[in-house]
């Protein structure tokens, strides 16, 4: 198979992972509304497996709050929308340059892939040539026995690994952000979130 792995930039509205997810699934990069009702609804019709332990909070607050699009999606959504799609998938962490791969003890037969920059989440596809338009990128791929994509997975480790080097990640610890509602400067997630829960702000921009 000819291509190269590209990066499709999913807006930052909050959605991202959302969005991700339905452009490498659906081809639809608008689908957050909607993947956050199926969230919601898998996570309420299962009390026992999506317990207050589980979620880190009540499985009603947990569905009010996923339902928020403001609020991001990690690791417990990816894993349900897996499931969903009856497809794994591959986060693949630029920073780390780690693959967290859900859905893989499902035995599912194809798998799409994200990219993870410590904030936000693009969308990992390969299309024939760079420049070449998105209705021609290929995001599902077939798992084979080996539990691999076959050539496809080096090119996309090759591919994050470039990512690294450009540093092309966000390094949650240590990054300054400037609070976009007071001004006031915090470094790392951390402070960020402390910041956001003292004062309700929740719109901060990176700065150097």
């Amino acid at each position: 198979m000819e291509g190269i792995i590209v990066r499709r930039v999913i807006p930052s509205d909050n959605s991202c992972l959302f969005n991700a997810v339905g452009y490498v699934m659906d081809h639809d990069s608008k689908k957050a509304p909607e993947l956050r009702q199926v969230i919601a609804a898998t996570v309420s019709s299962d009390p026992v497996k999506y317990s207050e332990a589980f979620l880190g909070k009540t499985n009603e607050e947990y569905c009010a709050w996923i339902l928020d699009s403001e609020k991001w999606g990690g690791a417990i959504e990816l894993s349900i929308l897996a499931d969903y799609y009856g497809r794994e998938i591959a986060a693949y962490d630029i920073q780390t340059t780690r693959c967290d791969l859900y859905g893989q003890d499902r035995n599912f037969s194809e798998r799409a892939m994200l990219l993870y920059d410590g904030l936000h989440y693009d969308a990992l596809a390969m299309s024939p040539a760079e420049g070449a338009p998105e209705e021609f990128d290929q995001t599902i791929f077939a798992v084979s026995n080996d539990r691999t994509i076959g050539p496809v997975e080096s090119l996309a480790q090759n591919f994050v690994k470039e990512q690294h080097r450009l540093r092309k990640f966000t390094d949650t610890a240590n990054f300054t952000l400037r609070c976009g509602v007071c001004q006031i400067g915090v470094k790392g997630q951390k402070e960020a979130v402390e910041h956001a829960q003292a004062t309700g702000h929740a719109n901060f921009q990176e700065y150097n």
